[in-house]
Parts: C-alpha cells; structure tokens; sequence
C-alpha cells in the first residue's frame, strides 16, 4: 500500500472515527465497533444521494420492488437506520466467512451481492472462491473491484484500500 494511501486511511480513521475506539475489552464491542466503523466508512465514501440519484436515496441504499422511501422526505437518521439493516443483512449472507462477513458485506453493499455470490449470468467471484477454499491472502482480490465499466477508477481504489485496512482481521 503506498504511503498516500495510508496517510489518507490515517487520516480518515482520526478525522471521522475519532469517537469509535478501535480496542475493546469484549468480543461482543468490539464487534459493534467493527461495524460501526464500516458505516461510517460507507457513509464517508458513498455520500448522500438525494432524488437525482434514483432509485438510490439516503447513503447509497437501492430502493427495491415495494420500498416507498423518498430522498425529498427521509432524514440523515433514517437513512443510518436503513444503512444498518442493509449491513446486517449483508453480514447474515456471507456469514459462513466468519470474520470476513463484515468485510465482504461492506463489499456488497457497493457492487452488489451477486457480484461476490454469482448468479444464473455472472459465475462466483475469485474473491469468494479463495475464502471458501481456506486462502485468506485476498487483498489483490479485493482491491481488483475497483473498475467502472471496465476502466480502473482511483476513487474507488482508494474506497477499497481504506475498507480493507480498516476491517480486514489477520
């Protein structure tokens, strides 16, 4: 990781997550930490999206077949509250991982979950083929979800660099 890199995760985890502290004494804390850390994470990078960015409203959430959210309506809480079960139920998906389902969740939440799972048209991600074999050496797989439309996009390299040493456990 280049030093750019990490002075910019450096400064990101002082300057955003100063309140959140990283050691705990429980699992069960540190665990929410964890958590709490890749919301404001995605809150950091994913923005807000108000009603030209339809159909997604509040932090990045995609409105699905039934949903009657409104960007004009929905508060800064409302839309924490929808970023939250939207991880949970991510981190429920890839819990088989153990300890990377919240790193793999915080993915998905971004590119999607069929995008790391597979689907009828798209075949499973090496990503996930590597973790479901044993291999935890993914950092070259993980930061490789960084194209848009083919083209590598730095912004979203950095997203991924940030995300992966903030939540990747050894």
């Amino acid at each position: 990781m280049g030093i750019r890199t990490s002075l910019f995760a450096a400064f990101f985890t002082t300057s955003c997550l100063g309140n959140i502290p990283l050691q705990a004494e429980n699992s069960g804390k540190r665990e929410q930490d964890k958590f709490d850390l890749a919301v404001e994470c995605i809150k950091r990078f994913e923005g807000w999206h108000s009603s030209r960015h339809h159909p997604y409203v509040g932090w990045g959430h995609c409105l699905q077949p039934g949903e009657k959210y409104s960007a004009h309506t929905m508060t800064r809480q409302q839309a924490d509250n929808l970023l939250r079960k939207d991880l949970r139920k991510f981190c429920t998906m890839f819990r088989q991982f153990g300890k990377d389902s919240l790193l793999l969740a915080t993915l998905a939440y971004n590119v999607g979950p069929y995008r790391l799972l597979g689907s009828k048209k798209i075949p499973k991600s090496t990503l996930v083929k590597k973790l479901e074999a044993g291999d935890r050496n993914i950092y070259k797989e993980y930061i490789s979800f960084r194209c848009y439309k083919g083209k590598v996009v730095p912004s979203i390299e950095r997203r991924r660099k940030v995300e992966y040493m903030l939540l990747f456990e050894e």
